[in-house]
């Protein structure tokens, strides 16, 4: 397994809010061929061309077979019986009901006084969990862990089909409530949809379970900060069933965050210096949210004006990253590793002061980016109407 573990952190690329909070923009805009420039026909409107696959050596495939009965009797008892869980049409309105033409009006009433500013970043989110093919490729990308057969019966292929069919309801219900809601564009929403999974996503895990898993960690805990947030501004917007909605998808990402941090806990165990190369080699590369080719066939800059919506209003921010490493860092006790090799030292002193340093560049891009002038953008997702970045 290669690593840069004893390069120095690049703050070039940090420019806050959009790198720092939720991903590299500047190296994805150098490895990305931006829309508008002549393309065949059906190829993604953003193609990622520096790419590395297979970085885990072979041998340790078999530490994650010698781990089937753990994952067994640790992490599918994470999942829900499906009879148990919640679906959509239990917080919808009821399309058997005599009532259902009430019950659009009556959500129709209560959304109505939600700012534009808010639908933006719910339209952001709902259209990120709708990519779920994607994620489930991601993982099932990964050496050792993947489902070879699209059936087995392995612990980890039954863990990613279990979990995918979890997610699923997210985007379902986010999409549904969009769309009875009438305050946003659903034709250029379902476009947004179809370019981003067509585009698909480069967490730059290599293939690799050890970073794959890391970032799993990471990006389950954001979304569960980014879910909980938007049910914090909706109630506080007056719509509680929203509130609601969105509390009860945060809930579930919190179960997910738990299964995916207990496996890398387990790496940590096993495989101590592996593990903090694996963090420290994410960490460097910065871990970039799942959408960050997002487009919808107009804005070449979407993902990053999204992201600059979600910043200003507190639903994912720079300070929710380095919260997260934080947590993380603490999370599997990082800071008592012992006995590892002097570049697993590096790694380790690397990612335990990285938080700290992230935070005191965005003190500093902060205070630049009050003295700047304040830009609007139309976002097609609102009928074109024009959002403060």
């Amino acid at each position: 397994m290669t690593s840069s573990v004893g390069q120095d952190f690049d703050t070039s690329t940090l420019q806050f809010p959009f790198t720092i909070a939720l991903l590299p923009i500047v190296l994805i805009q150098n490895e990305c061929r931006e829309v508008g420039k002549a393309k065949k026909p059906f190829t993604p409107p953003k193609e990622v061309h520096v790419q590395v696959t297979h970085s885990m050596p072979p041998e340790k495939r078999e530490i994650f077979n010698s781990l089937n009965n753990w994952a067994e009797d640790n992490i599918l008892v994470l999942l829900k019986d499906v009879e148990k869980c919640w679906q959509p049409n239990d917080f919808l309105p009821d399309p058997a009901s005599e009532g259902f033409n009430e019950q659009i009006k009556e959500l129709r009433e209560r959304c109505k006084e939600i700012p534009d500013e808010y639908f933006v970043v719910l339209v952001g989110d709902m259209i990120t969990e709708e990519a779920l093919p994607t994620y489930q490729t991601m993982i099932n990308t990964l050496d050792g862990v993947r489902d070879e057969t699209g059936a087995s019966l392995t612990p980890w292929a039954i863990w990613t089909r279990a979990w995918t069919a979890e997610e699923n309801r997210h985007g379902d219900l986010l999409n549904k409530y969009l769309y009875l809601s009438g305050r946003v564009d659903m034709k250029q929403i379902e476009k947004t949809i179809q370019y981003l999974i067509g585009s698909g996503m480069d967490p730059r895990t290599e293939n690799n379970p050890y970073l794959g898993f890391i970032y799993t960690s990471f990006q389950e805990r954001a979304t569960f900060i980014s879910h909980g947030n938007t049910a914090r501004l909706a109630k506080e917007h007056g719509d509680l069933k929203l509130a609601q909605i969105c509390g009860i998808i945060a809930a579930d990402e919190k179960r997910h965050e738990t299964a995916y941090t207990k496996i890398v806990e387990k790496l940590f165990e096993i495989d101590p210096d592996g593990t903090v190369l694996s963090l420290a080699d994410m960490m460097r590369k910065k871990i970039s949210m799942p959408a960050h080719l997002m487009y919808d066939g107009r804005d070449d800059n979407l993902f990053e004006h999204f992201s600059s919506v979600a910043q200003r209003l507190g639903v994912y921010t720079a300070k929710d990253y380095a919260d997260i490493l934080e947590f993380l860092v603490a999370r599997w006790e990082v800071e008592k590793l012992t006995g590892l090799s002097g570049e697993g030292r590096k790694a380790q002193d690397y990612v335990c002061g990285l938080a700290p340093r992230i935070r005191r560049l965005e003190e500093r891009a902060q205070e630049k980016a009050k003295k700047g002038s304040v830009s609007t953008v139309p976002f097609s997702w609102i009928f074109g109407r024009e959002i403060k970045l």
